[in-house]
C-alpha cells in the first residue's frame, strides 16, 4: 500500500544524543553538530524528509539551542518556508505541565500540542545521530502494510562493542517482528541495531505517550520498546544503504574521514535527492603555489597555503605557510599558522593555532581542541 507522504509528520529530535559527543555538544544541540566540510547533522534528516514528500517537521530541542536556531533561519533552504506545514522549532515547556525532559517520552509529552493538532495521520521520528541518504517512502509503506503498531529502522551488521554500547540492540524473527530488545549491551560482533527512527499512527503515539505520562514513563526505548515488546506489534525494517552512526567523538572523526573515499562520498550525496544546508556565500577556496593537498576535502572560503593530507577542511579554514596538516578535522574559521606541523587533531570553529606549533595525537584517540581556543 502506497502512503501519500504529505500525510506524514516529521519529528526530528535535535538533543537526544548529546552526551555521547560531550566535547562536541558543549556549545550546541547535537544536530547543529559541523559535518562533512559544510554541514550540520540536522541537514540529513531534515533533507530527507522533504527529499522523500514530507511537507510538514517539528524540531524537538532542549538546550543550548542557540546554534541550531541560526542555522535553521526560516528553513528556506530546506524547501519549509511554507504558509501550510514547512518547519516548527519546539521548545521545552511547550505545555503547562511540561519540565525539561530528560527521555524521549517526556520530549514528545512536550510537543504533544503541535502533535495533537497535525492533520497527519502517521509520524516519522528521528534523530540527528546517523548520517545517511534515506527515502521514507518505503520505510512508511512497509509500515502501513505490515499493520504494526511501531517501525523501527535497523541495520544488521558487525560492530564493535564501543559502538553497542550506546545503542539498542534487537533480536527479531525472519519476517522481522522484534522479540526482544537490548539496551545499551556489553556485547560485540553480529547484531541488529536501531538507527533511532521510529513510524507509527499518530493517534497511537497520542494514546502511548499520555498513558507512560501517567505512570511516570519516560524512556522510549525501555518503557516502549523492551517493556512492551510482547505487547505491541513492533516490526525491524532493514536498512542497507551507507550510513554513519555517531556515538562518540572517535566514531565523529571516523564518520567525516569515510567521506574522503569517494566511493562513500557517492552513496551519500546523491544528484536527486541532494543534502541542503545553510547557503554560505564565501569565495572560492584559494591556493598558494607552493601549496599541497591530498585526498582532502576543502570547503569554500579556505586559503591554503601549506600542504593538506587526508583531512576535512572547513569553510574559512586558513593554513600558513610550509605548515603540515594530516588526518585532522578543522571546523569554520580555525586558523593553522605558518610552519605548524598538525596530526590527528579534531579543532572547534575559531580555533587560532599559532606558529610553529606541534600538534600530535592517535587514530583512536584524536585530540579535540574547543571552540575559540588560543595554542
Amino acid at each position: 500500500m502506497s502512503v501519500n507522504m504529505g500525510n506524514v509528520l516529521g519529528l526530528v529530535f535535535a538533543n537526544m544524543h548529546d552526551m555521547t559527543v560531550g566535547d562536541l555538544t558543549k556549545n550546541r544541540t547535537m544536530g547543529s553538530v559541523l559535518f562533512g566540510g559544510r554541514y550540520r547533522l540536522i541537514d540529513f534528516e531534515l533533507s530527507n524528509m522533504v527529499n522523500s514528500g514530507i511537507s510538514s517537521v517539528g524540531v524537538i530541542t532542549k538546550d543550548n539551542y542557540q546554534s541550531l536556531l541560526d542555522h535553521l533561519g526560516s528553513a528556506r533552504e530546506w524547501d519549509l518556508a511554507r504558509k501550510k506545514g514547512g518547519l516548527y522549532i519546539l521548545p521545552p515547556f511547550g505545555n503547562a505541565s511540561a519540565s525539561l525532559y530528560t527521555g524521549r517520552i517526556e520530549a514528545l509529552n512536550g510537543a504533544m500540542s503541535f502533535i495533537r493538532h497535525s492533520l497527519c495521520e502517521y509520524v516519522v521520528m528521528s534523530d540527528c545521530d546517523v548520517v545517511t541518504n534515506l527515502d521514507y517512502k518505503p520505510l512508511v509503506d512497509a509500515h502501513v502494510e505490515s499493520g504494526a503498531d511501531i517501525t523501527v529502522l535497523v541495520h544488521t551488521g558487525q560492530y564493535t562493542a564501543e559502538d553497542i554500547a550506546m545503542s539498542t540492540v534487537f533480536n527479531k524473527d525472519e519476517s522481522g517482528k522484534v522479540k526482544s530488545v537490548l539496551i545499551r549491551p556489553q556485547l560485540s560482533g553480529y547484531c541488529t541495531t536501531s538507527l533511532n527512527t521510529f513510524v507509527m499512527k499518530k493517534d497511537f503515539l497520542i494514546e502511548l505517550v499520555s498513558d507512560l505520562i501517567a505512570r511516570g514513563q519516560v524512556s522510549f526505548e525501555q518503557d516502549v520498546l523492551q517493556t512492551k515488546c510482547g505487547e505491541l506489534d513492533i516490526e525491524a525494517y532493514e536498512y542497507d544503504k551507507y550510513f554513519s552512526k555517531i556515538t562518540s567523538v572517535n566514531t565523529y572523526f571516523r564518520a567525516n574521514m569515510e567521506l574522503i573515499d569517494p566511493k562513500n562520498a557517492s552513496q551519500l550525496y546523491l544528484t536527486k535527492r541532494p543534502i541542503y544546508t545553510k547557503i554560505s556565500d564565501n569565495a572560492p577556496a584559494k591556493y598558494d603555489l607552493d601549496s599541497s593537498v591530498k585526498n582532502s576535502l576543502i570547503a569554500d572560503g579556505c586559503i591554503i597555503e601549506g600542504e593538506v593530507e587526508d583531512s576535512v577542511i572547513f569553510r574559512g579554514v586558513k593554513i600558513g605557510k610550509n605548515a603540515h596538516v594530516k588526518n585532522c578535522i578543522l571546523m569554520q574559521g580555525t586558523t593553522v599558522g605558518d610552519d605548524c606541523d598538525c596530526n590527528y587533531i579534531i579543532t572547534d570553529k575559531n580555533v587560532n593555532i599559532a606558529n610553529g606549533r606541534v600538534l600530535t595525537s592517535s587514530p583512536e584517540y584524536p585530540m579535540y581542541i574547543g571552540k575559540g581556543a588560543e595554542i
